[in-house]
């Protein structure tokens, strides 16, 4: 399906709202018991949860949920929801008396994007979103564009509706690479020369006043005043054995597909940030060291494409729209 559920045993839940003032949402990617993850952190403005307990040297290299939210810092509340319905079904590392959930979380910038500044997911939204990832099934097709944490996404410095994307990459041996993106970028999207009538988009300079110029293209200009703090965000997906360590670089791979894939890309106003899971279902070549490094290399280059074609597909995917602070019309290279 091109998308990161066709990792085995990966489920998305979206949830949102985007009236009476909402325009955000909560998207949980539940993994199946056991999956090993790890997190790189690259933006300047990051808001997140738990990604500490990430780091290759910690205790504890599973995880059991991630949050991707709005609402910035305030928003991060949601990932307690996806927590409490975690320990629900007994998914965490076992304490005496019950499981902690291992529930990292980074939320995206949409603050007032509805019209309300203080319309912001909360602990049921990460709940609902959790629930929904459940029940959804594996092998799932995944809502993209205007929904879950892409709701109240934006690109090019508030010009464009951005949302949420998704691909995957096969390689030999039948390991499948993933990735999910929630796009809500200060730079716009870079197209390959020959794939695009625009090989390449570049944020226009600010006006005196400091405001964005009207597009060029794609439809009308958006109303809404330039957004100063945005995020990209990331799951990558394998379904490849991986250790804590190895996803630390596979996530960090996920980097350069960003990177590719909007112009600029991890500023002091974007909070970028990539998780990366291993289900450890498909074993790969580790028969000698010249193996393994082929196999991960392989593996972490399939990771950085996943990526980008991820977030290219959450730009294309994104829908226009109005709300009491503007518009955001959906963004199209030009010439298209």
């Amino acid at each position: 399906m091109n998308s990161i559920t066709d990792v085995e045993g990966i489920r998305i839940g979206h949830v949102q709202k985007n009236d009476d003032g909402w325009l955000s949402g909560v998207t949980v990617v539940l993994p199946p018991p056991g999956t090993v993850g790890s997190v790189d952190v690259r933006g300047g403005g990051p808001g997140t949860h738990e990604t500490d307990a990430l780091d290759p040297t910690t205790l504890v290299s599973t995880v059991d949920a991630v949050v991707l939210t709005g609402g910035s810092a305030f928003g991060l509340v949601s990932a307690h929801g996806a927590q409490r319905w975690c320990e629900e079904q007994g998914r965490g590392f076992a304490v005496p008396g019950t499981v902690v959930p291992i529930v990292p979380a980074a939320a995206i910038f949409d603050l007032g994007r509805g019209g309300d500044v203080h319309a912001r997911p909360d602990q049921e939204m990460g709940y609902q979103a959790a629930a929904a990832a459940f029940a959804s099934g594996d092998h799932a097709a995944v809502e993209r564009g205007n929904v879950g944490a892409g709701t109240g996404a934006v690109i090019a410095r508030g010009q464009y509706k951005g949302g949420v994307g998704t691909s995957s990459i096969e390689l030999e041996g039948g390991v499948i690479v993933g990735a999910l993106a929630v796009v809500n970028a200060l730079g716009s999207p870079v197209y390959p020369a020959g794939l695009q009538p625009s090989a390449r988009s570049v944020v226009p300079p600010l006006d005196a006043r400091g405001r964005a110029p009207a597009p060029q293209s794609g439809g009308e200009a958006a109303g809404a005043e330039p957004q100063g703090l945005n995020t990209t965000l990331v799951v990558i997906a394998t379904n490849a054995v991986l250790d804590v360590a190895e996803c630390r670089r596979t996530a960090s791979s996920g980097h350069a597909g960003l990177a590719r894939a909007l112009d600029p890309s991890h500023t002091l106003a974007d909070g970028d940030t990539v998780f990366a899971l291993a289900t450890g279902a498909v074993g790969l070549d580790r028969s000698s060291e010249q193996a393994r490094q082929v196999s991960l290399i392989t593996l972490q280059s399939a990771a950085a494409e996943a990526v980008r074609l991820a977030i290219l597909d959450g730009v294309e995917s994104a829908q226009s729209i109005t709300t009491a602070a503007g518009s955001f019309p959906a963004y199209r290279p030009t010439g298209e």
